[in-house]
């Protein structure tokens, strides 16, 4: 499905975006809107400084602020805005914060999905259904090869673990009560995302783009884990592109792997190294001492196969351009410069790539 294809698909949808206030939510809903979609999205109130208040879709979508564990708030927000999309980006995604509070962890990933999904099983919803994952829900053998949809999913730490279970339950509600005539429901496992606007703690870019700004060094807690690191543009168009295709061949839902392709897959050195580069002016990186990091895995790979055979989906920017279009738009950001029109150029360039 190209760009014209999925704007025809998605203009005058209504879609219901859970976790539209986070940095990958507020990029899917400038999306969604440049694509003429009727959006309502649902979240916590963003705190501090955020790429959602940036991005002004507060003037362009309806945003309903709810936690996804109430259910009677999550429930009105549903039957109001009568969605015939819905995707589920709202979680508690920082690995190391799961380390720190694991209950609010599962609580939020995983009772936040059942209660999404019991709202759409009371309301005999029958739409097309995207409840989006991580790379970090599989077993971690450290493989020199990719994970595919049929290998393990059982997470180690408490963030990965959570959304290994966010994918069962979503499994279960499919076969139990979504299997004859219900929506088409799958899974998306993506990789790790960069891009402008990410303002989290203990994330690579964001470390990187608070490290230049201070004029001190980007320091890196672990050099050599190698990760699938990919433009935060590039999941979101395949959810687009796969909660689009499945509600018109709904033999298509299933669990997907979106990542870049092999040149992508670097490590933490290498990315921080390609930023430092691109932001020139002196900046550079330091290693952290061992006993100061967090226990992480070593290495992780997707196989993407599935995704391109079933939908001819390929990536679009390689990790050189990914990380220029995140230093475009941080240097856009800290001259105090025009952020949505800044998020819609790179988006219609994204979009045109594939044309």
């Amino acid at each position: 499905m190209e760009a014209l294809e999925l704007e025809k698909f998605y203009s005058g949808k209504r879609v219901f975006v859970t976790g539209h206030t986070g940095f990958k939510g507020s990029w899917l809903c400038r999306m969604l809107v440049g694509l003429g979609a009727q959006v309502t999205g649902y979240a916590l109130a963003p705190e501090g400084e955020n790429l959602f208040e940036l991005s002004g879709l507060e003037r362009e979508i309806c945003s309903v602020m709810g936690d996804i564990r109430d259910m009677d708030t999550l429930s009105k927000a549903l039957k109001a805005a009568r969605p015939e999309v819905v995707l589920h980006l709202a979680a508690q995604p920082l690995v190391q914060e799961g380390f720190k509070n694991p209950l609010e962890t599962y609580e939020v990933n995983v009772m936040g999905t059942v209660k999404l999904l019991e709202c759409l099983r009371r309301m005999k919803w029958a739409g097309s259904f995207i409840n989006v994952t991580t790379d970090k829900v599989y077993q971690n053998k450290e493989w020199c090869w990719g994970y595919r949809e049929t290998d393990t999913l059982d997470g180690h730490d408490p963030y990965s673990n959570s959304k290994s279970c966010s994918e069962l339950v979503t499994h279960c509600f499919r076969d139990t009560y979504f299997s004859d005539g219900g929506p088409a429901v799958s899974t998306m496992r993506a990789g790790n995302v960069i891009g402008g606007g990410d303002f989290a703690e203990n994330r690579l870019i964001p470390d990187c783009v608070r490290a230049v700004q201070a004029k001190q060094p980007v320091l890196l807690r672990n050099p050599r884990s190698t990760r699938p690191y990919q433009h935060v543009l590039e999941p979101l168009y395949a959810y687009l592109l796969v909660a689009a295709e499945q509600a018109q061949q709904p033999a298509k839902a299933g669990c997907y792997n979106i990542g870049p392709g092999d040149e992508g897959c670097v490590n933490n050195q290498t990315l921080a190294e390609l930023f430092c580069k691109d932001w020139g002016q002196d900046a550079r990186w330091e290693a952290l001492s061992r006993q100061d990091a967090f226990p992480e895995a070593n290495f992780l790979r997707l196989d993407c196969s599935l995704l391109r055979s079933a939908f001819g989906w390929k990536p679009r920017w390689d990790i050189k351009k990914a990380v220029e279009k995140t230093v475009e738009w941080t240097r856009e950001y800290f001259a105090a410069g025009d952020i949505p029109a800044m998020m819609d150029r790179q988006i219609q360039e994204f979009m045109e790539e594939g044309a």
